[in-house]
């Protein structure tokens, strides 16, 4: 299967992208490293610098590439920013998502998969969440991501663009060579492990009033690589003929403070812990119901312990105490990743165009 991963310099569009290539399929990565990271991508990929919304380069490469399938990651996803600067999400999200439909139903692709979120749904009204379980959302980054799923039904109806939607819960640990990398961090995993490594550093709790037993948040942790199959397995339902919606998640809900204990005894020193005031946007409990993934896909959590994620995400972080390190090296990432892009840009330039 030849398969384009958009955001594929991305933590979970990375794991995804190796995941693929170990399953024996082709794999081409488009990431404009606006937030992802050029080492990130797995050697066996084939990297094109370049943004979704470029319909000219993504025409020729669906063509070069001779593309099947799309798992589609690239968007922006800080809950706190799409609160203060919602025209982001909506621009990225949802309008040049809609231009990116439009280039695979023009050039032939049939199938996509989604890269959603549990944030769709708002505050729940019952735990756990299932897939038919009233969407609100709360924020502004969980409201273009359910623009972009009702778009997703009405070109399957119109256009038959099979597609498979997948609401991630809290995606978090690593595999041997990918992690968690962002900045700003915002996640809270790996925000302990910041300042687990700097003993200057404190963690800022956001708020212990919510309506749970401790005060804090509580969240479904996965872990990465169970993200990653379910991608894959979703990839092989749409060449059958499947679409549909469906959670990911472990099924099982921690607190901020269960994942402090826990990052504790796994790195066995004490983190320095600040409370302060609540996020915006931020729903006080968020538990997957994954029974439909389970029963269709055939999915199951295997790697998804708390334990095993966190360390995991410890493991990688000793690793990788300055993350992939690309964030003092920007300019020349971007300049030796510039090449396939260029060149495919160039090649579209002197296609004839109808």
């Amino acid at each position: 299967m030849n398969v384009l991963v958009t955001g594929g310099a991305g933590y979970i569009g990375s794991v995804c992208a190796e995941r693929l290539l170990a399953t024996r399929n082709k794999v081409v990565v488009l990431d404009n490293l606006s937030t992802g990271h050029l080492d990130a991508v797995s050697p066996g990929a084939q990297f094109v610098h370049g943004d979704f919304a470029d319909r000219a380069l993504c025409v020729e490469l669906i063509r070069r590439f001779t593309i099947e399938t799309v798992m589609h990651f690239a968007a922006e996803t800080l809950v706190e920013k799409s609160m203060t600067d919602p025209r982001a999400y909506f621009q990225n999200n949802v309008k040049k998502g809609i231009d990116f439909l439009d280039v695979l139903v023009d050039s032939g692709v049939r199938n996509l998969v989604f890269s959603s979120t549990a944030a769709v749904y708002g505050e729940p009204k019952q735990v756990p969440i299932t897939e038919d379980h009233p969407t609100g959302p709360i924020n502004a980054y969980g409201d273009s991501k359910l623009m972009f799923e009702k778009v997703l039904g009405w070109y399957g109806r119109a256009y038959g663009l099979r597609s498979i939607v997948l609401r991630y819960f809290n995606a978090a640990g690593a595999t041997q060579l990918l992690g968690e990398d962002h900045w700003p961090e915002s996640h809270l995993i790996p925000r302990l492990l910041n300042a687990a490594i700097d003993p200057n550093s404190e963690f800022v709790l956001y708020g212990e009033d919510y309506a749970t037993p401790d005060g804090t948040c509580i969240r479904d942790y996965v872990h990465v690589r169970d993200v990653a199959e379910a991608h894959v397995l979703a990839a092989e339902a749409l060449r059958n003929g499947m679409s549909g919606t469906f959670n990911i998640g472990s099924g099982k809900g921690f607190s901020v403070k269960e994942v402090i204990s826990t990052m504790e005894q796994v790195i066995g020193q004490p983190i320095r812990v600040r409370v302060g005031p609540r996020r915006g946007g931020d729903p006080a409990i968020l538990v997957a119901g994954n029974d439909k993934l389970s029963r269709e896909l055939g999915w199951r959590p295997l790697s998804s312990s708390l334990q095993e994620i966190v360390k995991t995400a410890w493991t990688w972080k000793q690793a990788h105490l300055n993350g992939y390190e690309s964030h003092d090296n920007a300019e020349t990432q971007g300049a030796a990743s510039r090449s396939q892009g260029d060149e495919i840009r160039h090649a579209a330039a002197a296609s004839p165009r109808g």
